[in-house]
Order: C-alpha cells, then structure tokens, then sequence
C-alpha cells in the first residue's frame, strides 16, 4: 500500500506542477475548475530566527529552551 501511495503522491505532484506552471504563464493565482477553485499565490511571513539569535544570545536561549519527548513512527 505505501508503494501504491508513492506512486499516487508522485502523479499528484506532477498534475500540481502542471498547474502551476500554467497559472504562472497566464498570470493566474486562481482558477476555476467545474466546482473547484485553484489557487497558487505568493505567502509573506515573518518567522524568528532562532539560530541567529542563539548565536548572539547562547545564554539568553538556554534559558528558554525546553527539552521535550516524543515518538516516531516508521516502517522501512
């Protein structure tokens, strides 16, 4: 099943590109496909930089930093 999942993922991924390259060539950050809309638009975000800031701060950053656990799952 993961196999099969793969190589649904990787046509998925190429139909996506297809797209996308279509809509950059038109122009588009939307389309309309029967009762589906597509949209491929630009995303701003502002993210800390916490390895500069580490890098300038080492104290101030181990001070709040937590050590936290969890679990992963995989099957190879």
């Amino acid at each position: 099943m993961q196999a099969k999942a793969e190589e649904l993922q990787t046509e998925i991924s190429a139909i996506q590109d297809e797209l996308k390259a279509y809509m950059m060539a038109q122009d588009a950050e939307e389309l309309r496909a029967g009762e589906y809309r597509i949209r491929y638009t630009v995303v701003t975000s502002n993210r800390f930089d916490s390895t500069a800031f580490r890098k300038l701060y080492g104290e101030l950053y181990s001070q709040f930093t937590k050590t936290t656990t969890s679990r992963r799952f995989s099957v190879a």
